[in-house]
């Protein structure tokens, strides 16, 4: 694939934008995909196909949203798409259990050894919704810490200072929410060890859980520095306190067995979503059987849902994972991963900072180390959107936010990192100066 500018045609998607904003909140279902933070308007998508998409007016792009992350075997994969074919077939719900809860339950369980036992929901915000209110009704206490930065969806008592498009927005709290559902939930600095020993020292005693992203991926991609999750390990042991690793994001991505297995680090208890869905809407917590057998109907914690464990979902996630069981799936992914991010690193003409943890990566506008929240916003975002805007211009699909991963799915080939790595040259080359 060459890497010419051209003038998009995109009339259809500007045609569709203005057609859903009279029926949807700013014509959209997710804020950060109505394009605001980079201008203009969303594409909307056709079709896709391996590491591709396809708008509505036809346009091509090497994609690296992967829709957000869960499809790490690129777009509609015949091994996923098959399974789910044959799950339809079958009936798309029945409300009753099947023995694909189980066998997607063994699969999650064989690759995170710290999961005893798990519960299917159908959204990341409903599994870390449901493992703090686990975590309190075990430890019966009521503080939860969280850090800056961190998203852990749109939970009620966790918008505080909430990364993913909260930060896109610069709204980091949301109105409608009662002062009550955040007087118990403390905001700490990410990365900063000092804060969590020192309210510890204090309250630890009053906290139910912490919770986190091991690898921080709603600021932008944000590793932990060395020793930073061995330390919460050992605090939170120290104080009785259940930790909380969301690997939504993380879970499968990063590694066979997420950030846990790529640091040696077991959580309490662990919330999953993306890719154990397989690119449909799942989700999951889990961990000690001890905290999960305190979950109804075994216990009298209560959660529940009519779509949990849905059967099309199901197949999708055991695909996927079946597919993932092959390890050099990742040995692959990790070698054209680090080709991009150094690429891209190569291509820069302008102050940037880069991470990357396995397929995950970002390039940060900024002359700062990015450790936390706050060396993250001192992103030019308005650099980054004419960064985002060019390489549109030459087929390339980025997140349309400075604060988001960028993913990298097995689909991505030589020739796609080659282009990539190209088409940021040229972009990078027409931002100097700026």
């Amino acid at each position: 694939m060459g890497v010419a500018t051209k003038k998009l045609t995109t009339t259809r998607s500007e045609k569709a934008f203005k057609e859903a904003q009279r029926h949807i909140p700013g014509g959209v279902n997710s804020p950060v995909r109505a394009f605001g933070p980079v201008g203009g308007y969303p594409l909307f998508i056709h079709s896709a196909s391996g590491c591709r998409i396809k708008d509505i007016d036809g346009n091509e792009y090497i994609d690296y949203v992967c829709s957000w992350g869960p499809l790490i075997l690129g777009h509609a994969h015949p091994h996923v798409i098959k399974k789910i074919q044959e799950a339809v077939k079958r009936g798309t719900s029945f409300g009753a259990p099947t023995e694909l809860e189980t066998q997607l339950a063994s699969l999650i369980k064989e690759a995170m050894p710290s999961i005893e036992k798990l519960r299917m929901v159908n959204s990341g915000t409903e599994a870390t919704m449901s493992a703090i209110r686990l975590a309190r009704a075990y430890t019966k206490r009521e503080l939860v810490i969280k850090f800056d930065g961190c998203y852990h969806g749109h939970v009620d008592g966790l918008l505080i200072k909430a990364g993913s498009g909260a930060t896109t927005l610069g709204v980091p709290t949301s109105p409608g929410i009662p002062q009550g559902y955040t007087n118990t939930t403390i905001s700490l600095p990410y990365n900063n060890i000092e804060a969590v020993e020192n309210f510890c020292k204090e309250k630890g005693k009053e906290v139910a859980c912490i919770i986190l992203e091991p690898v921080a991926g709603n600021m932008g991609v944000v590793p932990p520095r060395p020793g930073y999750l061995e330390k919460l390990r050992e605090i939170t042991k120290r104080y009785g306190i259940v930790l909380i690793f969301d690997e939504v994001m993380t879970g499968f991505r990063i590694s066979p067995g997420g950030a846990q297995g790529l640091y040696g680090i077991e959580p309490d208890l662990t919330t999953l979503g993306k890719i154990i869905g397989g690119g449909l809407p799942v989700g999951a917590y889990g961990g000690k059987a001890e905290i999960m057998d305190h979950v109804a109907p075994v216990g009298p914690v209560y959660q529940a849902g009519t779509l949990a464990g849905n059967p099309v979902a199901m197949s999708a996630g055991i695909a996927t994972l079946e597919k993932l069981k092959d390890k050099s799936l990742y040995a692959k992914l990790e070698e054209r991963s680090q080709r991009l991010s150094e690429g891209l690193e190569r291509s820069a003409r302008v102050k940037t900072f880069h991470t990357r943890v396995g397929s995950m990566l970002c390039t940060f506008f900024t002359s700062r180390e990015v450790t936390d929240y706050d060396t993250a916003r001192t992103s030019d975002t308005k650099l980054y959107a004419k960064y985002f805007r060019g390489m549109l211009e030459r087929g390339i699909y980025m997140a349309p936010s400075q604060f988001e991963a960028a993913f990298v799915s097995t689909a991505h080939g030589d020739d796609d990192i080659e282009a990539t790595i190209e088409a940021s040259s040229e972009v990078m080359r027409g931002l100097q100066g700026h």
